[in-house]
């Protein structure tokens, strides 16, 4: 049976989750990350967090499920 993995890189955070052909969720992880406001109406996110997060989601996912 195959595993699907799913990755979603939001503003917030990254979510995770691995699930079956069958729609079974077998593992989910959340990582966030800061969202920075240098100046009034502007919003910045260093895309090496972005990374990490899904990095670590992966792991911890892969992890989870076995």
């Amino acid at each position: 049976m195959s595993i699907y993995l799913g990755i979603d890189i939001g503003t917030s955070g990254t979510k995770t989750l691995a699930m079956r052909e069958d729609g079974e969720i077998l593992a989910t992880s959340t990582f966030e990350y800061p969202l920075d406001s240098p100046r009034p109406g502007w919003s910045e996110q260093n895309p090496a967090d972005w990374w990490d997060a899904s990095i670590k989601g992966v792991k911890a996912v892969l992890k989870a499920g076995k």
